[in-house]
């Protein structure tokens, strides 16, 4: 219970079942070394519950009389803090993760006042064999054909040296010595989760050798889990490896387009690609079903496709990690959670920490309510010239410090107070950053600040969460309807400046304007005179031409190419050969290629027609966001709620899981048929199950419909429509 003093920084922990603290620190010289401290964990519970427990320490807890959650009790034993949620789990509030707990009591934070630079990370891939279409780690015949290993220690490919159990079993264990002799602070890989650590676990188990991964003499533990990526849920096998970090850039990637929306594909050849980490010309490509042929016929091209795979992933660390990395020394969270966790959980144990540490009590989650939205709003529709982009710094966060207000509940202001500590530490890495000379140390501190951005402007939506404990609906309202009434006024003040409003979105505005095309700073200086202090209006880019369509959806055109925003223009679960022609209709729009759009129509529709058209440009892609057990289950009780997507991936052997992506096609039919009925998944396309050359036309005939007052009249189609196909 009481704090313990920590000189060296944390570099990995694990709470072990006897409830002692193995901790791994960097020493002086960067190498790391283990200690050991106790813990008791604990809960924040209701008196009532703990009145004649004799197996804990209570400590009543200091607050208003009508918060119920007034003790922290303190067990003595894991095993009883574990008896004592099962029967009151409802009643009490618990950190789950017991290294976050841990960290939280001591108010530690992991590798503490270190440098990305001084991480030890690993990079891993591996290469498998498999006789089906799909590799099956729990298939006796299929094997790991090479583990590559990269980064702290360097380049090292393990390889199969026969196509024996023993042979594969040497080989695991090798990787065993490897990562112990290695003892990196993070094991990092695409898609590791899902498929690498996934499949060296299941192989070990059928292989019987121990996955001795962790730090502490540790085997990895893995478990079911859940992650929420915008409004996508999906499931991922878990690994947590003692004393180590697991960091998948497959998940960190789609993160980081929530909010960036750039990326139409996650693929980590793609994703290289858009990140200019790869060249397309320099790269080496492999067939994912030439791969395992390519181990024994071309050893040298597989070997070089491998380690071309650990390069891409480090260097897509490189540029997603150090975000992380720089939450995680503000937060009481491991690593591995800091990347796992949303915003909201990282805000409400600021909250808990700062209670803790008072020893106060805690209030139970207040009801919510709907909350209106922001303003958000396509003035004008076409082609615009001289666009400059102004918005509100931290508009929200700023008029939250503005008013002065904390959450109703929050009686310690822990709200206010946190909020402009983080405001205050993102403006000084912003300063460092601007200042700075050491492209390195630039490249942190910029890291830094854009993390703190993001979680400063995560504030505001914790306010609105049904689940935060320090909720506030009615403060949430409050400062969305003052954001709407400030953007209304700067609009004002815009026009008065003759400026033509173009597009407005919460807290930015497009807006056209030859007359301070040129001096974009000088109408900012005009216009931030009527903000109120403390609200800083920035300019934030020029563009010479504008394509408004409507709300939220725009393309632009100015000195870094052609930027697109908007579900509309940019959906990935579009047909590609779409995707194709609204690109080419936006370059159009915004002159940068010339050409007739109706006449990119017409090519494509002889194309789709002649029978001949590439079937992965036609097909549409989903993440699988239900198992398929439970889809069949549905369909079996309602025989409703038929999909496309998830009828294609029953056809897959092995099939797919939730969170995989499954790409599908529309067969031929003789007549009209739901979709549901025609889907079958690309891989298993031939030519007696040809595309449906009438579908595919009518989608065209749909994007032009959705786009005819600049494209004009085109019809496709020499018969009568006959109705919905989709």
């Amino acid at each position: 219970m009481n704090k313990i003093s920590i000189s060296d920084p944390i570099c990995g922990l694990w709470v072990a079942p006897n409830g002692k603290v193995k901790i791994c620190h960097a020493g002086k010289d960067g190498q790391r070394y283990e200690l050991e401290s106790s813990y008791m964990p604990f809960v924040w519970t209701k008196s009532s519950l703990v009145k004649d427990v004799t197996y804990a320490h209570i400590l009543p807890l200091e607050g208003p009389e009508n918060l119920n959650l007034d003790t922290l009790a303190y067990f003595y034993d894991s095993k009883d803090y574990a008896d004592f949620l099962k029967v009151n789990s409802r009643e009490s509030v618990k950190i789950a993760n017991l290294e976050n707990q841990f960290l939280m009591a001591h108010q530690l934070r992991c590798f503490d006042s270190m440098e990305f630079s001084s991480l030890r990370r690993m990079q891993l891939d591996i290469e498998t064999f498999s006789e089906d279409s799909f590799p099956d780690a729990t298939k006796k015949s299929d094997r790991i054909l090479a583990i590559g290993l990269f980064g702290i220690g360097g380049t090292k490919i393990l390889e199969l040296s026969e196509f024996t159990d023993e042979a594969e079993r040497k080989l695991l264990e090798e990787f065993n010595h490897e990562i112990q002799k290695r003892d990196p602070d993070t094991i990092e890989g695409h898609n590791i989760f899902a498929f690498d650590l996934d499949y060296m676990y299941k192989r070990c188990k059928l292989l019987k050798v121990n996955p001795t991964w962790g730090r502490f003499s540790q085997n990895v533990q893995y478990r079911k889990s859940r992650i929420n990526i915008a409004e996508r849920i999906f499931d991922y096998p878990r690994f947590d490896i003692a004393g180590r970090a697991v960091v998948d850039t497959y998940i960190l990637i789609q993160l980081y387009d929530i909010s960036a929306r750039e990326l139409e594909s996650y693929s980590l050849k793609k994703v290289a690609l858009h990140f200019k980490i790869s060249k397309e010309e320099e790269r080496t490509y492999i067939e994912g079903n030439k791969i395992k042929n390519m181990f024994n016929e071309d050893r040298a091209l597989f070997i070089k496709y491998l380690k071309d795979d650990l390069r891409e992933t480090a260097a897509l660390a490189d540029k997603l990690l150090p975000t992380y990395f720089a939450q995680m020394q503000n937060f009481p969270l491991t690593f591995q959670e800091c990347m796992l966790r949303g915003s909201g959980m990282k805000i409400e144990n600021i909250f808990l920490e700062q209670y803790f540490k008072a020893k106060a009590k805690i209030p139970e989650i207040p009801e919510s309510f709907y909350i209106a939205g922001a303003l958000s709003e396509s003035m004008e529709k076409g082609v615009f010239e001289n666009v400059l982009h102004y918005d509100v710094a931290s508009l929200y966060p700023s008029l939250l410090l503005m008013m002065g207000k904390c959450p109703e509940n929050d009686y310690l202001s822990v709200f206010l107070k946190s909020l402009e500590a983080l405001r205050e530490y993102r403006l000084k890495y912003k300063k460092l950053a601007r200042e700075c000379e050491d492209p390195i140390k630039k490249s942190e501190y910029n890291a830094r600040q854009n993390s703190f951005k993001i979680l400063i402007n995560s504030f505001y939506g914790y306010l609105g969460l049904a689940t935060a404990r320090f909720g506030d609906s009615a403060l949430a309202d409050e400062v969305t309807r003052k954001g709407r009434e400030l953007l209304t006024a700067l609009i004002d003040s815009f026009k008065e400046l003759s400026c033509k409003i173009l597009e407005v979105d919460t807290d930015g505005i497009y807006l056209s304007s030859k007359k301070y095309y040129k001096e974009p700073v000088e109408l900012l200086k005009k216009v931030s005179q009527t903000l109120p202090i403390g609200i800083d209006l920035e300019f934030d880019g020029a563009y010479e031409r504008m394509f408004c369509y409507k709300a939220k959806n725009y393309a632009l055109f100015g000195e870094d190419g052609m930027i697109i925003k908007g579900s509309a223009f940019r959906n990935r679960s579009t047909e590609n050969y779409l995707r194709k022609l609204t690109s080419d209709f936006l370059e159009t729009m915004l002159d940068i290629k010339k050409g007739d759009v109706k006449n990119i129509i017409l090519k494509l529709k002889e194309e789709i027609n002649s029978g001949n058209f590439d079937v992965k440009d036609l097909a549409k892609s989903e993440y699988i966001s239900m198992s398929l057990d439970s889809y069949k289950s549905q369909i079996e009780k309602t025989g409703k709620g038929r999909r496309a997507s998830l009828e294609a991936a029953l056809q897959i052997v092995p099939q797919p899981k939730v969170g995989d992506k499954i790409s599908y096609y529309i067969t031929d039919s003789p007549k009209k048929e739901a979709d549901w009925k025609l889907a079958r998944a690309v891989s298993l396309y031939d030519k007696e199950h040809p595309y449906n050359k009438t579908y595919y036309v009518r989608k065209l005939t749909d994007w032009i419909e959705r786009y005819a007052e600049f494209v004009g009249d085109l019809n496709l189609t020499d018969e009568p429509i006959q109705g919905e196909l989709f």
